[in-house]
């Protein structure tokens, strides 16, 4: 309704988004990601075509020509005129034919083996650009909701910052500290303060770079679900073997292989000969009609095969064979170095996961020290037996500890997310 204002999308109720919703909705919005699934449609459909080149076509032909006749006074005219130019074979002519039409040579066979394996190494890409956005998607999801726990962790900090603050005014009153400790508690909750604004906004930040892979509007409210055990990690015998079952880069890089072979064998097929095949079966006649004025059947068939034999094409063949065989070549070594790089990359991401996976205990551990370090220290100082310092410095060493595992939960989440790049199977 005109000047009704627009809904904002932040006063609906929020959405509850699991990993798996935010990967299956990023896969209908990310652009390259279609892209790469347009790709191999594309792909698929260019095989399809090939393999329909190899088979026979029909064509129904329809045509009527007209021929000037000679004139009445030329030499060459007699009773009936006939036609001037003497490729036709009357002043009128009608064809209604239907033409069955197949060529029987190598290059065809070859192109189909080219669009098979430009068809599978589409289908690759696509399976590479999938596991990228899950691992993108995954860095995300994990990333968004550390930045929201971290701005838990920076707004309890301030608020114990703020309760410390006020912990050290009553003692300065009660005349059991000085100054100096006032001092020292407010500069500690200003800083806990903004700390508290930079969590907000790399929060936010976090959340709108979610938003725009799950929504029209990024700014769609949402609330991330995310369950509280941690994934296990898989076996190395297990990861190797999925990877060198299921790994995309080295389907791609075979696939590129064959495609390779194709080029080389559709170049080499020039030099072999094509046989063409020709059926037709209609009409060719001078009347659009089954039967002549004098009776004589119009309606008929006729055949022809047709032997192109390769002679001389000044080395032109032979040129684009080795074309052909050097692009094999640099095609092979590609192959070589994607296989040196699944290798080096598996033991690097998995090395990855296994160290982080190993760390997280230790830091739920240092966050459990840290909190009951800063509770004794808060006690030791009540009682006047600890400094300041030293309950700020327990502050922070709680605060930084709890940040710490955060970082370590997005780091295995982000591990995890690489390895399944490699296997599919994480």
């Amino acid at each position: 309704m005109h000047g009704q204002a627009a809904p904002d999308p932040q006063a609906a109720p929020p959405v509850t988004i699991t990993l798996d919703e935010a990967i299956a909705r990023a896969q209908k919005s990310e652009a390259n990601y279609a892209a790469a699934v347009a790709a191999g449609r594309s792909a698929a459909q260019d095989r399809n075509i090939a393999f329909s080149n190899l088979l026979p076509s029909v064509v129904y032909q329809n045509q009527g020509i007209y021929t000037q006749p000679q004139k009445p006074y030329s030499k060459a005219a007699s009773t009936e005129p006939t036609q001037i130019y003497i490729a036709n074979n009357g002043i009128r002519e009608y064809l209604s034919q239907g033409v069955v039409s197949e060529t029987i040579g190598l290059a065809g066979v070859a192109e189909l083996r080219r669009t098979q394996a430009v068809a599978a190494q589409a289908a690759a890409q696509r399976e590479i650009a999938r596991r990228g956005l899950v691992a993108a998607v995954v860095s995300l999801f994990y990333g968004s909701l550390a930045a929201d726990n971290k701005l838990t962790v920076a707004e309890r900090a301030r608020q114990e910052a703020e309760a410390f603050l006020t912990l050290t005014r009553e003692r300065e009153e009660a005349r059991e500290s000085s100054h100096a400790d006032v001092v020292k508690a407010q500069i500690e909750q200003q800083t806990r303060s903004r700390e508290r604004g930079d969590a907000r906004v790399m929060a936010e930040k976090a959340r709108l770079e979610m938003g725009v892979l799950l929504f029209p509007d990024p700014r769609t409210a949402y609330t991330l679900s995310a369950p509280e055990a941690v994934a296990p990690l898989a076996s190395r015998e297990d990861i190797n073997a999925a990877a060198a079952k299921n790994n995309p880069d080295l389907k791609s890089a075979m696939s590129a292989l064959a495609a390779s072979n194709a080029e080389v064998l559709a170049a080499r097929a020039a030099y072999l000969p094509d046989i063409g095949l020709n059926y037709s079966y209609g009409i060719d006649a001078a009347q659009f009609a089954k039967y002549a004025p004098d009776g004589t059947k119009n309606l008929g068939y006729s055949a022809s095969v047709t032997v192109n034999i390769p002679v001389w094409d000044w080395f032109s063949t032979q040129r684009r064979v080795k074309q052909s065989e050097y692009r094999r070549q640099a095609t092979q070594v590609a192959l070589t170095a994607t296989q040196r790089q699944l290798i080096a990359r598996l033991d690097e991401a998995y090395s990855e996961a296994e160290t982080s996976r190993d760390q997280l205990a230790s830091l739920d551990l240092s966050v459990t020290d840290a909190a009951e370090s800063l509770r004794l220290m808060r006690m030791a100082y009540a009682g006047g037996e600890a400094t300041v310092l030293e309950v700020v410095d327990a502050q922070s060493t709680y605060v930084t500890e709890q940040n710490s595992r955060e970082d370590g939960r997005v780091r295995y989440q982000a591990a995890l997310a690489s390895l399944q790049t490699l296997t599919g199977t994480m």
